[in-house]
């Protein structure tokens, strides 16, 4: 990261970037004492913004999505048939054939 950025410019790459810099270096032991509680504070500032960032992102993602369900039509069904004094047919009859049984590829959730 170039020092001349500063935090609020980072992409969330970048500062997820960053944090990984962060703590691979001091997993690994290079940091000195004096530096630690410097990194840890730039590590807690990165973590704010990625948050900052991924919350902005789920209120745009729930905003389209609505919007998207607003501007969509109603599901329709068709029309309902009822076949009580018989079948639209010529002769008002219907045939039916035997068909092999086969599991329902999803059941009905509780909203049905």
């Amino acid at each position: 990261m170039s020092k001349s950025k500063g935090a609020k410019e980072l992409s969330y790459g970048e500062a997820a970037g960053r944090l990984e810099e962060i703590l691979s270096r001091i997993e690994e032991g290079k940091v000195d004492i004096d530096e630690l509680s410097g990194l840890v504070a730039e590590a807690a500032g990165l973590v704010a913004l990625c948050r900052g960032k991924i919350h902005a992102a789920e209120v745009q993602v729930k905003t389209i999505t609505e919007q998207l369900e607003r501007d969509l039509p109603a599901e329709d069904d068709g029309p309902v048939v009822l076949f009580e004094d018989g079948f639209p047919t010529p002769n008002g009859r219907a045939k039916f054939v035997p068909a092999e049984w086969t599991a329902a590829k999803e059941l009905p959730d509780d909203e049905y």
